[in-house]
């Protein structure tokens, strides 16, 4: 469900032929803030003159004309005639195809634990230890980076398969500033401070947070966001880590922990539009618009960057409503500025010099400014100006993750299906109606081994 927000809705497969020097959505050398240095050294290394290269992903529709956008630079640069496909049910289709012996010569997925199973099956291509260093040297968190991207092969030996491009952000607290500004509140930075905001907002009689955890059959899943940001926030990543593979089991105090951290939030009636009892059966597509009535139902909404398209029609994020990063405890500043989020990596599932030019190319400033100019896109990348970036709020989420001392990888989605998204979903549903942590995650943890 996440993912399928984050990446967008299409019905139809989608193939797109060579790009060529009258599709550069921006001249080469026209506008100063764009690295075009990086573009011509790139373009003077790599002369592949009548070769092909195809890549299948995830993106379709207007996401589909975005990328375009990006790989006519790497065609204009090499002369490579490049084919982007895609599917609505990408996620077997690039199985299907690496099975029957024909696989794209790239593949770009959003799914790590997809991506584990086409690498211990030998699938995949290892990337090499020149790429691995580049992300460590040029990504903030890279180690984050290098972690999130590096799987057991067919031999069982880990080797970075992935290259890590476009980067969604899930850290974040949306707000009306206005409401702010009219209460006399400010952004905290600490989530003492975020606390100590919302007993204030309840003291003044007024409901700080719109949660909602509503969403069909995946109703529950807004809630295990909560559970990964506070995690990281409560514990190293190490630990973070070994949850999300079992390694500690569901029941561990520092899991328990942070499912009662989300309960000091969501639990208490004075805290939450319409009492706890409503967060559960709230949509969590309605739950922000409490932000926006008059006088506000609430002053506080945590959600992923995607939120806004659930606002009222017209509003201006920066203007209309804004966001900040939910901020770490005072308290544990060794764990520095973790970011959730989610992304794609791109992997050469078909070893040719096309492919392998493909992965250079994306290690370029360019690469990542064409799409950081026009919208949805972020990158970790410490060396592109995030002044290309389209609107001040992606800018702003661009800081988010370039200012991460970790980047952790959507929890739920690193854990097997029916954990992740099952009993997790419906534990965190059974927490919010009352059931104590404890429990909730014995349950967890009962479905957990019954699949092992």
């Amino acid at each position: 469900m996440k993912r399928s927000l984050l990446m967008g809705v299409a019905a139809l497969a989608l193939l797109a032929g060579a790009a060529s020097a009258a599709d550069l959505k921006f001249p080469p050398g026209e506008d100063s803030k764009f690295n075009w240095a990086s573009f011509e050294e790139f373009k003077k290394g790599h002369d592949l003159k009548g070769q092909t290269l195809t890549i299948f992903g995830p993106w379709r529709g207007e996401d589909e004309v975005l990328f375009k956008s990006v790989y006519a630079y790497f065609s204009e640069a090499t002369g490579v005639e490049v084919k982007y496909s895609s599917s609505e049910n990408y996620e077997q289709q690039i199985v299907i195809d690496t099975q029957a012996g024909s696989p794209p010569d790239v593949a770009i997925l959003p799914q790590p634990g997809l991506i584990a199973d086409l690498a211990s099956k030998g699938h995949l291509t290892p990337l090499g230890d020149e790429t691995r260093q580049w992300l460590l040297d040029n990504y903030s968190a890279g180690q984050s980076w290098v972690d999130l991207a590096t799987y057991n092969g067919k031999d069982g030996t880990p080797a970075l398969y992935g290259f890590p491009y476009k980067i969604d952000v899930k850290s974040l607290v949306w707000y009306v500033p206005e409401n702010f500004e009219d209460a006399g509140y400010e952004v905290p930075k600490t989530m003492e401070e975020l606390k100590a905001l919302t007993e204030k907002i309840a003291a003044d009689g007024e409901k700080p947070w719109c949660i909602g955890l509503g969403s069909g059959g995946a109703t529950g899943w807004p809630a295990t966001d909560w559970v990964e940001d506070l995690m990281l926030r409560t514990q190293p990543p190490e630990v973070y880590d070994k949850w999300v593979t079992n390694e500690i089991p569901f029941t561990d105090q520092a899991v328990v922990g942070a499912i009662e951290e989300f309960g000091w939030f969501a639990r208490n009636d004075q805290f939450v539009d319409g009492g706890a009892a409503a967060v559960a059966s709230t949509d969590f597509r309605d739950s922000p618009k409490g932000l926006f009535a008059s006088p506000p139902k609430c002053y506080l909404h945590h959600q992923a960057s995607f939120i806004p398209s659930f606002f009222p029609e017209g509003t201006v994020v920066g203007e209309d409503a804004d966001f900040f990063y939910m901020p770490p405890y005072e308290s544990k500043k060794e764990l520095g500025n973790p970011v959730l989020g989610a992304g794609t990596l791109a992997m050469i599932t078909r070893d040719t010099p096309a492919a392998r030019a493909f992965i250079e190319f994306l290690k370029t400033p360019i690469a990542h400014e064409v799409w950081m100019a026009q919208t949805s896109f972020l990158t970790p990348y410490k060396g592109v100006n995030v002044d290309v970036y389209g609107n001040p709020p992606l800018k702003k989420q661009g800081e988010i993750l370039l200012s991460a001392t970790t980047f952790r990888f959507d929890g739920s989605d690193l854990m097997p299906g029916k954990i992740g998204a099952g009993a997790f979903w419906t534990g965190m549903v059974d927490f919010v109606g009352g059931k104590p942590a404890a429990d909730v995650a014995a349950d967890v943890q009962k479905a957990w081994d019954a699949i092992k």
